[in-house]
This record gives C-alpha cells, sequence and structure tokens, in this order.
C-alpha cells in the first residue's frame, strides 16, 4: 500500500465551482478568514476568500476548544514539555500563530513543493494549529489557539499536497513514507503521533510494516491518534492507518455534538471531536474554516498532550483508556459507531488519571500464560468501575482511517493515503 500525497487547489473564485459539490461557505473574520470545501477525497479544496473583518474575532469562532472543555484542562496544564508529531504534508514553522512551536523534522518525500510554494504544507500547518496554536500578536490574543497551546510540533512530511505536480511520482517512489515516519517520530521524542490521513478507498487494506510501525510507536511510549474516515457519505469503509489496534480512532461531530454526515462509522471508533466549521491555520497568513475527521483527530492529538503532560509516565493504553473512558455525552449502551465513548473530555481525563499506577506498554502479542483459560486479560492499571466501557471500545480498537480536513464531493477511484479533510 503506499502513502500517497494530497495537496490543495485553490480557488478564489466561487462562480468557478464544480456542479453538484457544495459551495464554500463565506464567513466575515478577522485578519482574512477563507471558507475552505473539500472538492475531492484526494483534498482538494475550493477556497472563497472573505473579506477582512475590523477586529480580530477568529477566537470567537473556535467552538471546539469549548467543545472538548480545554480551557478547564488549561488549569492544570497546556501541554508544556510535550511534543506532538504531525505526520502530513509539512507545516509551516513561519506562521505566526505557530512560531517557536515548530521543531526542526524530517521530510521523508524529499522533492516536490518547497517552503513559499502554492502547494507548501497546507493541511499540516492546519492540524498543527488545531494543536498546538499559540496565537499571536498582542498577548497572542489574536490568530488561532491550539488545543495544547505549550506544546512542541514536530513536522514529519510524508505526503505532498494533491495539487503538488509530484505528486504521483511520491506515490510510486515514498510508498513506505507512512510507516519510516511514524518510526523515526518514536525515535525522536515524540509522545503522541497525530495521522490526520489515511486510506479509505475501495482497495484499502492493512499494510504489515504500517501495522509494525504502529506497535512500534507504541511500545516506545508515543499515542498514535488517526482520523476515522470521511465515508460516512459514501459507503463507511474501514480505513488504515486508524484501523490498526491501538490507535485513538476519532469521528467527527458539528457545534451541536451531533455525528457529522461525512463520518465513517465503524465498531473500532475510539472518541469524538469537533470536525465540522473548524478553524485552521494557513501558510498564506490567512485562516479557513474546514471540515473533516482530519480535524477531529487533530483536536484528540491536543487532547492527549495535556493528558500526556500532566501525567507523562502512563502508558500509551492507559492513555487510550483514560480519554475512551471519560468521554462525555457517552451514547446509550456505552459506545457507538457513529461517536465511539462520546466526545473527548482532557480535564476529565487528568483528573481521573491522578488515580492511576503507571504501567509499561505492553507488547501487541505477548507468549501464553501457562493456563489457556483464565479470567481474561488484566487492565492496564486505569481504575474499573468508569472505564469499563472503554476496555472494550479502547483497549484493542481498531480505527477508521483518515478524514480529509475540508469535506465535498468524493472521487471514486482513490488509493493510497490521503491527507484527510
Amino acid at each position: 500500500m503506499k502513502a500517497t500525497d494530497t495537496s490543495v487547489n485553490i480557488s478564489a473564485n466561487t462562480s468557478a465551482h464544480p456542479p453538484g459539490r457544495p459551495r464554500a461557505r463565506r464567513t466575515a473574520v478577522p485578519a482574512v478568514l477563507a471558507v475552505l470545501a473539500v472538492l475531492a477525497v484526494l483534498g482538494s479544496f475550493s477556497l472563497a476568500t472573505a473579506p477582512a473583518a475590523l477586529a480580530d474575532g477568529i477566537r470567537d469562532r473556535q467552538w471546539g476548544l469549548d467543545a472538548v472543555g480545554a480551557r478547564e484542562a488549561w488549569k492544570t496544564t497546556k501541554g508544556e514539555g510535550v511534543t506532538v508529531a504531525v505526520l502530513d504534508t509539512g507545516v509551516d514553522a513561519g506562521h505566526p500563530d505557530l512560531r517557536d512551536r515548530v521543531l526542526e523534522g524530517r521530510d521523508l518525500i524529499g522533492f516536490g513543493a518547497r517552503e513559499g510554494d502554492p502547494h507548501w504544507a497546507r493541511h499540516g500547518t492546519a492540524m498543527a494549529g488545531i494543536i498546538a496554536g499559540r496565537g499571536h500578536g498582542p498577548g497572542d490574543g489574536q490568530g488561532v489557539l491550539g488545543v495544547a497551546p505549550e506544546a512542541r510540533i514536530l513536522p514529519v512530511r510524508v505526503l505532498l499536497e494533491d495539487g503538488d505536480p509530484q505528486r504521483k511520482r511520491a506515490r510510486e517512489e515514498r510508498g513506505g513514507a507512512l510507516a519510516e515516519g511514524i518510526r523515526w517520530a518514536a525515535d525522536h521524542g515524540a509522545d503522541v503521533i497525530n495521522l490526520s490521513l489515511g486510506d479509505d478507498s475501495a482497495s484499502a487494506h492493512p499494510d504489515p510494516e504500517e501495522d509494525a510501525a504502529v506497535r512500534y510507536a507504541l511500545g516506545k511510549g508515543a499515542v498514535v491518534v488517526a482520523s476515522a474516515g470521511n465515508g460516512g457519505e459514501d459507503g463507511d469503509r474501514v480505513s488504515y492507518p486508524a484501523a490498526y489496534p491501538g490507535v485513538i480512532a476519532v469521528t467527527a461531530v458539528d457545534r451541536t455534538g451531533a455525528r457529522a454526515p461525512f463520518s465513517t462509522r465503524r465498531w473500532y471508533a475510539t472518541v469524538s471531536a469537533p470536525g465540522d466549521d473548524v478553524v485552521i491555520t494557513y501558510p498564506d497568513g490567512e485562516y479557513y474554516e474546514g471540515w473533516g475527521t482530519s480535524a477531529a483527530a487533530a483536536f484528540v492529538s491536543g487532547c492527549v498532550a495535556l493528558v500526556r503532560a500532566a501525567h507523562p509516565d502512563l502508558s500509551p493504553a492507559q492513555v487510550k483508556e483514560l480519554i475512551a473512558g471519560t468521554a462525555r455525552d457517552t451514547p446509550p449502551g456505552g459506545r457507538s459507531d457513529e461517536l465511539g465513548t462520546g466526545i473527548v473530555n482532557p480535564a476529565a481525563a487528568i483528573e481521573l488519571g491522578a488515580g492511576v499506577e503507571p504501567r509499561r506498554q505492553r507488547p501487541a502479542a505477548e507468549a501464553y500464560p501457562g493456563e489457556y483459560f483464565g479470567p481474561g486479560p488484566a487492565s492496564d492499571g486505569v481504575p474499573g468501575g468508569r472505564l469499563a466501557p472503554a476496555a472494550a471500545a479502547a483497549g484493542t480498537l481498531l480505527v477508521v482511517c483518515a478524514g480529509v480536513l475540508y469535506r465535498g464531493a468524493r472521487t471514486s477511484g482513490r488509493a493510497g493515503r490521503e491527507p484527510l479533510g
């Protein structure tokens, strides 16, 4: 399975909107907010630039921070000391909302668009802003504020944007970039690995090297988060890498807390997070609104960063159980394919985590004990009662893959990894 790249085709001319595809919504917000819509499952975007506003109202539009209770969690931590690897199309370290937050990463593609080019680091910069944006201006009071604004971003370029002329070449020559990137991030200090990408095409299937890379990262202590997929209106196909064991798979909700129509429904969903009308950063210095499970995964990666900052010794399995077991608005029966165990709630996870005894991450496969039938697998050290539903929903959940950060009509022939909206 080849790791593919996905870029962004930008158009400020809404009259050129393809027939049958939803139009980008205009939004007047400060610092020029453009509205983003996905035109194809490969990650093409149609942008309609909105008029500049008189005052910076971007913070007022960041409804997702309140939806996940970020400010309550900030009473304990804002993610200081935690490194989140963003495996994507690259990250613009020069964006004012990301200054001093982006570490030196690695480009595993080696060709394609470069900094300053039209198809450089769009999707990855958007994800980084959701995770660790710090704002800008006096008192950092303007621009995008991330879920974990004191966390650091480790960029690993494993994809090219959809509009990059070198995209086809990258798919053919860099098919192993995702697996390599996961291992590289785990070896270079990543506490959390964000995978807002994936393959939910009809030909999607597990890749042994990627599966092994995920297990390697978990064994090194990195929590792996991936978008569940944007196939909710297109067959709900299984997607990878979100469907690998041990990954926190994230579905998307809208402002009302309901499942976003595009969000894939599968039994491996772990939790849900905001993924509709989400304000994002962009390398061009402007701001956009986008939607997709990619954004939802980035929200959860930010939440995981907060939990890791508060409880750095917990294993990835314990963090996953905490995240799943403390979600709010839990569906009847403890979980659902649409929402997992509910909407992520980092403050509750931090509070419950204070009573958890740290345990090392167990290997994905262990030798059988002396008896073949026993009481079942032991917990990973998280108190039972409140986390009982999570054990089933989070312990070995396979997660659906990638959501195209921006939604819109899909093409039917997509194959390979894509930045999902």
